[in-house]
């Protein structure tokens, strides 16, 4: 037996509770892991409440990232043994492969040996945010050295990747967060320029910060009113890329300057990246150099134990985290 999370109902996240399952042996192809750490996204209290783009069957497990020791192997894995040190990839459906457990199983292709300089918490905070942040700026924008890019919900573990990935390839990074409270911990972070939704003209401050060149990369995960302003700083052929709707008013659909400025709008999901075996080679090059020399650093904002999963949840629904949160086992 072993301790799981798992929720009977969708609702908030007193729904949440941990039980004792039998998990099988793994099969061939497959890793068993005892974990160490757990990486919270979003996307999990989206699954919990009912709100996400998978519906699962009742009851689920959920959870896309992990680090911890193999435990033992499937058939035909040749890459890990026991005792390896090893963080996950998140999987196209968390409620096939779910993460919040003792012990876990993947499939050896969604597991990574990360560098043996990181903690167990910091090992779980990578994957999800960085894969994010490379697959949108790097393989879809080609982000590049000089290039200006505004970041928004810049104080969440993508936002925060997002900021790094574009200052280790030399681009302007704007973050774009909701009041000035976070803006220090933003430019300590790496921004360069940071505004503030509440308290300033979004339009106006990008198209002064960006100067005529305009704004080529939009990395959003908002939607919404901001849509419009977003777009209007950008530049001539310019890109945004959405692959969030943290708000709950309408999009609206910005003609003129899509018209005016022949620009690329894009839906993107993670999904693109970790189910494209070649694409995620190259990614996980990329993260693990950037880990290995210090330019890329998970940023973890507050740590939770196992039998906290409900407060961590509420946690991850407040909106105050800056940076990743973690719970350890």
């Amino acid at each position: 037996m072993t301790r799981v999370v798992r929720f009977h109902r969708h609702g908030d996240p007193e729904v949440l509770r941990i039980e004792d399952v039998d998990l099988p042996p793994p099969s061939p192809g497959e890793v068993q892991i005892r974990v160490k750490a757990l990486g919270l996204n979003r996307a999990e209290a989206l699954l919990r409440s009912g709100a996400y783009i998978e519906t699962p069957p009742l009851p689920s497990g959920l959870g896309l990232e992990a680090a911890g020791v193999v435990e033992s192997i499937g058939e035909g894995v040749k890459d890990f043994v026991p005792g390896d040190a090893v963080s996950v990839i998140p999987p196209q459906s968390m409620v096939r492969w779910p993460a919040y457990g003792e012990l876990v199983i993947y499939p050896a292709r969604l597991i990574v040996k990360h560098p043996p300089s990181l903690d167990w918490q910091t090992a779980a905070a990578i994957w999800m945010q960085y894969l994010t942040a490379y697959g949108a700026l790097i393989d879809i924008a080609r982000l590049c050295s000089g290039d200006v890019v505004v970041i928004t919900a810049a104080s969440s573990s993508v936002g925060l990747a997002a900021l790094q990935i574009a200052n280790k390839i030399g681009a302007t990074a704007i973050a774009v967060t909701r009041t000035s409270v976070k803006k220090q911990a933003l430019l300590d972070a790496g921004a360069a320029h940071v505004v503030a939704l509440a308290e300033e003209d979004l339009a106006a401050r990008l198209s002064k910060i960006a100067g005529p060149r305009g704004v080529r990369v939009v990395l959003d995960a908002v939607g919404g009113p901001i849509f419009e302003p977003l777009t209007v700083a950008m530049s001539k052929g310019g890109i945004l890329i959405e692959y969030g709707g943290l708000s709950s008013e309408p999009t609206p659909f910005p003609l003129a300057a899509v018209l005016g400025k022949t620009l690329t709008l894009r839906g993107y999901l993670v999904h693109e990246i970790t189910g494209d075996p070649e694409k995620l080679e190259a990614a996980k090059t990329f993260i693990l150099e950037g880990l290995e020399t210090g330019t890329l650093r998970p940023i973890i904002d507050r740590s939770f134990a196992f039998d906290q999963i409900v407060e961590a949840h509420h946690y991850l629904e407040s909106n105050e985290q800056f940076g990743k949160i973690v719970v350890t086992i």
